[in-house]
């Protein structure tokens, strides 16, 4: 996409120009900010889970959510999707090497929210 106006040359190393709506990074700044998308990285930073473990460890998710969410992750290179072939279909998640580089800062972001938080009040 060199020249596209969503790509733009910056020093030596061309970036993608994420202001523009055409932009691909974009798409998948969206989705891991995504209500749901945030709190999948962040469950996948310490262990590869199936598919129910996962909708377990996220309070308030649905399964139409999470499959939702898990397919685009998967689509933008985040995640990785292994399906054992059992009856039932096993289908395991992980972070794929580009999901663990975005996941990292994530989970920084969080530890300083929780630190910074003051303690909960007893009702």
């Amino acid at each position: 996409m060199v020249g596209g106006p969503q790509f733009t040359p910056a020093g030596p190393e061309a970036r993608y120009e994420v202001f523009h709506t055409d932009c691909p990074a974009r798409n998948v700044v969206d989705h891991v900010t995504s209500r749901w998308g945030i709190w999948i990285l962040i469950s996948l930073r310490s262990t590869d889970l199936r598919f129910y473990e996962l909708r377990e460890s996220i309070h308030g998710i649905s399964e139409k959510m999470l499959a939702q969410s898990l397919r685009t992750l998967v689509r933008d290179g985040l995640v990785w999707r292994e399906v054992e072939p059992t009856t039932p279909p096993q289908v395991t998640y992980g972070l794929t090497d580009f999901g663990r580089d975005l996941g990292e800062p994530l989970e920084e972001l969080f530890d300083r929210i929780t630190r910074q938080l003051p303690p909960l009040q007893a009702d």
